[in-house]
């Protein structure tokens, strides 16, 4: 049975591919993870705001 471990698993992945195809394999994924932290930042703020809004007005 195989263990899953995904960081030896990513990393064989990595390792297994030619040299320009792990580079843009990184790309891709270095600029989804900024997407996704510039979406979880604007909609945590925004989410923050308005609860805070929603707070203030019961007292």
């Amino acid at each position: 049975m195989r263990c899953f471990i995904p960081s030896i698993q990513i990393r064989g992945f990595l390792l297994a591919q030619e040299g320009a195809t792990a580079i843009e394999y990184a790309l891709i994924a270095s600029g989804v993870s900024i997407a996704i932290l510039g979406a979880v930042t604007t909609v945590g703020s925004t989410m923050m705001t308005i609860y805070y809004d929603k707070l203030l007005n019961l007292f």
